[in-house]
């Protein structure tokens, strides 16, 4: 399967749709990277990600993703998104959003860095904002439900 989701937050109970899928590999497409893609999305709590954030990147803060590109090569890329849902929670409380909207934030931004775009800088950080945004009213436009996290 293309994409393949591991809820390890037992705290969270995450209903998958084939259109979660099918949306996602949408904007690989749309970002002209047409070769094949095999996404895993791994679903933690706060202090694991954290784990991974200071054993892979010797970063010792709170994240709410963690992208890892694995292999990529002219016709494949291989990738895996670490998503704290404690942080997506938060974030989303803060930010006046839907935790489930927020959660679809977070996985376009995932991808997006692997479509090439970073957001290291301010200005990189806007465009992905942009970028996020723009995926973000393609779903609105469809009303298409792409998952439940209860």
């Amino acid at each position: 399967m293309p994409v393949e989701l591991f809820n390890e937050h037992a705290g969270f109970s995450f209903e998958w749709d084939q259109k979660l899928e099918d949306f996602l590999l949408s904007i690989f497409h749309l970002e002209g990277l047409v070769q094949k893609v095999d996404l895993n999305l791994i679903l933690l709590n706060d202090e694991d990600l954290l784990a991974y954030n200071k054993e892979y990147l010797q970063h010792d803060y709170y994240t709410d993703i963690i992208t890892f590109l694995i292999e990529e090569t002219e016709t494949s890329l291989e990738a895996e998104l670490y998503i704290s849902l404690d942080r997506v929670k938060d974030n989303a409380g803060v930010l006046g959003q839907a935790f489930e909207r927020e959660l679809l934030r977070v996985f376009i931004h995932g991808v997006l860095h692997l479509c090439g775009y970073g957001d290291k800088s301010e200005e990189e950080e806007l465009f992905m904002r942009e970028k996020e945004n723009y995926y973000l009213k393609l779903n609105d436009v469809s009303r298409e439900t792409l998952f439940s996290i209860s």
